[in-house]
C-alpha cells in the first residue's frame, strides 16, 4: 500500500523521465522525418510531432505563453498562447499542438488578439493583489501580458479582497493564493521536475485551487523547501520568506558586528538582476555594493567550501578504510555529499533508513557560521553574542537549514539570516547602488582567501570534482590525471553522471587503496535523486564510493533563490562562468588554500575529523574510533 499521499506526497503521475522522454522522442522526428509547416506565410522545415510553439521560434515569431516553460512537460491549460490553424474549427494551443501534416498557421489575427486579451482579462479578474507591493513586480510574466496587450480596465470584474489566507508557515518558502492563475507550474515542478509532490489541483471548475494534500499549510507536509516553485511561477503567488528587514535593523545598529559570506552561485547570476547577460561573473563588484549596503565584513564561502572538502574527503577516506581494511560492516558505502538542504530534507523523508549513508559534515553555509562565532570572534575579539551572521545563497532550503537545531554547536545559531540573490539585489537596489559599474574590491581578511575548487560547489558535480582534485592528491601524491585540473566526465547537466578513477600508486599510508578503482556518481534535482536512491535500495550501487547529490537542477546555479526566469540555457551559461573564474584563481585546490590551512594548525588542531572540527563541523561526533549521536537530527524543526 502507497501511503505518501498521507504525508502530502502525490505518486500517482507518471515521472516526467518517462512522459518526457515520449514527446522528446517524436520532437526529434523518430516516428519519421520532416515536414513543412507555414507561419505567418513563412514556410519552415521541422521534424513531424514539432509543436506549432517550437516551429514559430525557428523563424523567429513570438507566441506568448503563461502555462508553458522549458523545463516542465505540456499543460495547454493557460490557451494564451492560441493560434489559427488552416481548416481547424477553433484556435489552438500552439504549446501542445504537435504537426504531424503540412499545415498553414496565423499566430496573429483579429480574432487571435481578441481571444488573447479576453483570455488575459480573465486572468486577472481573479488575481487578487497590488502590483506595487508584489515581490514580481516588474519581473511578472502576467503584469507583461496585460501591458503587451494593451489591458487598461478590468472587462470582466476584478476581485476586490483575497478569497484565501495566505501561508507563511514555512521558514522558506511564501504562499499567496489569491495572486495565482491556475498554471499548474508549480504543481509540474513538484511533481515532474523534482518528484516530491506536495503540491496539487483541489476541487473542479471555478473552485479549482492549487494547494496542498488536505490544502495543510506548507510546515505540515513534505515540502522540501528547494524552492523550484518559486522559480517557474510566473507571478507573485510563490516567493521566498525575505529576511531583509531583519538584515536591515542589524546592520543600522552599532552594537552589531554584521559579516555576510557570498556563496559561489550568486556571483554567476546577480548580473541578471541589474540588466546583465546570463554567465556575467560580477564577483568583486558584489564585494563593493555589499560593503556601500553597510555590512561589517564580506566574506567567501568559497573558504568553507574548501573546509568541507577537507572534512568531507577525510570522512571518504576513513569509511574507505572501514569498508576495505577493517570489514567493519556497520560503516555505509557509498558515501553522499551532505550539502544540499533541499537534497538532506529528501533523504530524510523519503530514505530515512539510508540516512547512515549520509556525510555527517555541515554545508559551507553552516560551517562558515560556526567558524564565525568561534575562531573569527576570538581572534578578533569580537563578542560572538554581537555578531550576526548572514549568508548568501542562492537556495532557499538554506533559510530552513539556518533553523535546525543542531546547527548552534558553538553555543550560538551558526547562521542568522539567509538572503537569496534576488534578496540581496533588492537590497542594493534600494540603496541606489548601480552594481555594473561599480569598482571592484576584495573579500575581507580573514576569511575571504577561497580556492576554485571551492568555487565549482556552484554546479551540478562540482563538489565531486573539488573532493577529486584534493582526495586523488592526498592518496597519490599526483594531481588529478585531468589537463587543467578539468575533472570533465563529473561536468555537465545529464541529470545523472558517472565516473571511474582508477588508484594507480598510492602513498605508503594509503596503500589499502593501490589499485582500487573510485567509483563516483553524480545527480541533480531530485528526481534523479529519486532514482539513485532508488539504485541504492536495490543494491545496484553496492560498488560505488561517494555520490554527490544537488536538490536543484544545475545544482546550487539553479537554486530557488535565484534570479527568474531560469532555463536549461541560463544554467548552463552560469556554470560556464564559474569555470571560467575558477581557472583564473591562484589556488584550485581545497587542500591549498592558505586560510584553511592556518585554522588547522591555529584552532583545529586534531586536523579534519578530530574532535574539534567534528563537534563544530559536523553533526555527529567521533568518540573513541566509534560514531556516537545520530548522522542527522530527525527532530528537526516544521516548515
Amino acid at each position: 500500500m502507497d501511503n505518501s499521499k498521507e504525508f502530502g506526497r502525490d505518486t500517482s503521475r507518471a515521472p516526467i523521465s518517462q512522459r518526457k522522454q515520449e514527446f522528446t522522442e517524436v520532437e526529434k522526428g523518430s516516428i519519421g522525418g520532416t515536414i513543412t509547416v507555414t507561419i505567418d506565410d513563412m514556410e519552415v522545415n521541422v521534424p513531424m510531432g514539432t509543436t506549432i510553439l517550437e516551429a514559430a521560434k525557428k523563424v523567429n515569431v513570438k507566441i506568448p505563453t503563461l502555462c508553458q516553460h522549458d523545463d516542465l512537460c505540456l499543460a495547454g491549460v493557460c490557451r494564451v498562447c492560441v493560434v489559427e490553424v488552416d481548416k481547424e474549427r477553433t484556435l489552438q494551443a500552439s504549446c501542445s499542438y504537435p504537426i504531424f501534416n503540412p499545415i498553414k498557421v496565423k499566430t496573429y489575427s483579429p480574432q487571435v488578439r481578441r481571444a488573447r486579451r479576453n483570455i488575459i482579462q480573465l486572468l486577472l479578474k481573479n488575481h487578487y493583489g497590488d502590483c506595487y507591493s508584489c515581490a514580481r513586480n516588474n519581473n511578472c510574466e502576467l503584469q507583461a501580458l496585460a501591458k503587451e496587450y494593451g489591458v487598461t480596465s478590468y472587462k470582466f470584474g476584478h476581485i476586490d479582497k483575497p478569497r484565501y489566507e495566505k501561508d507563511e508557515s514555512s521558514y522558506a518558502v511564501v504562499r499567496d493564493m489569491n495572486k495565482c492563475v491556475l498554471c499548474r507550474r508549480c504543481v509540474r515542478t513538484c511533481i515532474d521536475l523534482q518528484e516530491v509532490g506536495v503540491l496539487e489541483a483541489l476541487d473542479r471548475g471555478s473552485k479549482t485551487k492549487i494547494g496542498t494534500y488536505l490544502d495543510m499549510p506548507l510546515n505540515d507536509v513534505i515540502c522540501i523547501n528547494c524552492g523550484q516553485c518559486i522559480n517557474r511561477c510566473p507571478t507573485g503567488a510563490l516567493k521566498a520568506k525575505d529576511p531583509a528587514e531583519e538584515v536591515w535593523k542589524a546592520i543600522e545598529d552599532p552594537n552589531k558586528h554584521v559579516i555576510i559570506q557570498t556563496a559561489p552561485s550568486p556571483r554567476a547570476a546577480m548580473g541578471e538582476e541589474f540588466g546583465l547577460k546570463p554567465g556575467t561573473s560580477v564577483t568583486k563588484k558584489l564585494n563593493t555594493a555589499i560593503k556601500r549596503v553597510g555590512f561589517d565584513k564580506v566574506f567567501d564561502t568559497n573558504f568553507t567550501a574548501d573546509l568541507t572538502i577537507m572534512e568531507e574527503g577525510t570522512e571518504l577516506l576513513m569509511r574507505l578504510k572501514s569498508v576495505l581494511v577493517d570489514k567493519d560492516e556497520s560503516v555505509k558505502l557509498p558515501l553522499f555529499t551532505s550539502c544540499s538542504p533541499g537534497w538532506v530534507k529528501f533523504i530524510e523523508h523519503f530514505y530515512p533508513d539510508r540516512l547512515n549513508h549520509l556525510s555527517t559534515a555541515k554545508s559551507p553555509q553552516q560551517m562558515f557560521g560556526a567558524i564565525v562565532k568561534t575562531w573569527y570572534a576570538k581572534k578578533n575579539n569580537v563578542d560572538p553574542k554581537k555578531i550576526v551572521s548572514v549568508s548568501l545563497m542562492p537556495c532557499s532550503a538554506k533559510k530552513f537549514e539556518c533553523e535546525r537545531p543542531e546547527m548552534n554547536a558553538s553555543g550560538f545559531k551558526d547562521v542568522d539570516y539567509a538572503l537569496t540573490t534576488r534578496e540581496l539585489a533588492g537590497m542594493i537596489k534600494e540603496c541606489g547602488i548601480d552594481l555594473p559599474n561599480l569598482p571592484e574590491s576584495n573579500f575581507d581578511d580573514p576569511l575571504g582567501i577561497g580556492s576554485g575548487a571551492g568555487l565549482v560547489f556552484a554546479a551540478t558535480g562540482g563538489v565531486m570534482e573539488a573532493a577529486i582534485r584534493t582526495v586523488y592528491e592526498i592518496v597519490t601524491g599526483k594531481e588529478v590525471p585531468f589537463d587543467g585540473l578539468r575533472v570533465t566526465p563529473v561536468r555537465g547537466m545529464d541529470g545523472i553522471r558517472k565516473a571511474d578513477l582508477p588508484i594507480n600508486s598510492a602513498l605508503s599510508q594509503w596503500k589499502f587503496l593501490e589499485g582500487v578503482v573510485l567509483k563516483v556518481m553524480v545527480g541533480h534535482g531530485t528526481a534523479n535523486a529519486k532514482k539513485i536512491m532508488d539504485m541504492l535500495c536495490e543494491g545496484k550501487l553496492n560498488d560505488y564510493h561517494f555520490i554527490e547529490i544537488m536538490a536543484c537542477p544545475g545544482g546550487c546555479l539553479g537554486g530557488g533563490g535565484q534570479p527568474i526566469p531560469t532555463t536549461p540555457k541560463i544554467r548552463e551559461a552560469r556554470a560556464m562562468a564559474v569555470y571560467a573564474e575558477d581557472e583564473g584563481l591562484p589556488y584550485r585546490k581545497s587542500h591549498e588554500n592558505p586560510i584553511v590551512k592556518q585554522i588547522y594548525k591555529e584552532f583545529l588542531t586534531e586536523g579534519p575529523c578530530g574532535h574539534l572540527s567534528h563537534k563544530l563541523l559536523h553533526t555527529a561526533y567521533l568518540k573513541r574510533g566509534k560514531w556516537i549521536g545520530k548522522p542527522r537530527n530527525k527532530k528537526y524543526p516544521k516548515g
